[in-house]
């Protein structure tokens, strides 16, 4: 049986939840006052796609790798309780895209995100009868490509695709050994890609000549 599946990113990709996020944020921030520090949409999605170990040393370069990881996991729970009650901003046709896909295809997230985060996803938008099977660096403790490939192997694919916007989902899916189709309209800028779209509703288009 040839199974064929999608691996989409999350942010950027499926969703953008960087206005949401950013007050959360900058409520843990404001309880630690000696850090005297705020952080905006801008920052906020130049750290999307990124690992939180990768985010916390961006962030606070000059304290200890301890102590500013404490800080990111603070930001990460308040951020998933306040995404569990706002959610985030779908990108336009994307419920009516999954629907399609999954006539043909096996749909899952790999995601560069704690444990919780893709959960409250599916939770608050109500999408889980669309996904197989979800993976986040902060359940595995591994990089993207890695966790596309416990994807992969978990669910016995034998065709598939990474979709997301940054050059860390390229870097994964060619870590993975498969093709990236390159969400233009998330956070990334990538150039000198095979299959680009420009809208999530795009892939349906393209799709059946890559799998």
């Amino acid at each position: 049986m040839n199974k064929k599946g999608i691996i989409f990113d999350l942010d950027g990709t499926l969703w953008d939840a960087s206005t949401q996020v950013v007050p959360a944020w900058n409520i843990v921030l404001k309880r630690h006052s000696e850090l005297d520090k705020q952080i905006t949409i801008d920052d906020m999605r130049g750290f999307m796609g990124k690992r939180i170990e990768v985010i916390a040393e961006i962030m606070f370069p000059r304290m200890d790798s301890e102590k500013r990881m404490k800080i990111l996991e603070e930001c990460c729970n308040e951020e998933q309780i306040y995404l569990r009650k706002h959610g985030g901003i779908l990108y336009p046709k994307l419920e009516e895209t999954l629907k399609l896909l999954a006539q043909n295809y096996s749909i899952y997230i790999v995601s560069n995100c704690q444990d919780g985060y893709v959960q409250g996803f599916l939770d608050y938008h109500k999408l889980w009868s669309y996904f197989k099977d979800i993976e986040m660096s902060g359940r595995t403790g591994k990089c993207k490509g890695e966790n596309i490939k416990i994807i992969i192997e978990r669910n016995e694919i034998n065709n598939s695709v990474y979709v997301g916007d940054t050059n860390g989902d390229l870097e994964g899916a060619e870590y993975a050994g498969i093709p990236f189709i390159y969400a233009a309209y998330g956070f990334g800028q990538l150039d000198n890609v095979k299959y680009s779209i420009n809208n999530i509703s795009d892939i349906n288009k393209i799709i059946s000549s890559i799998l």
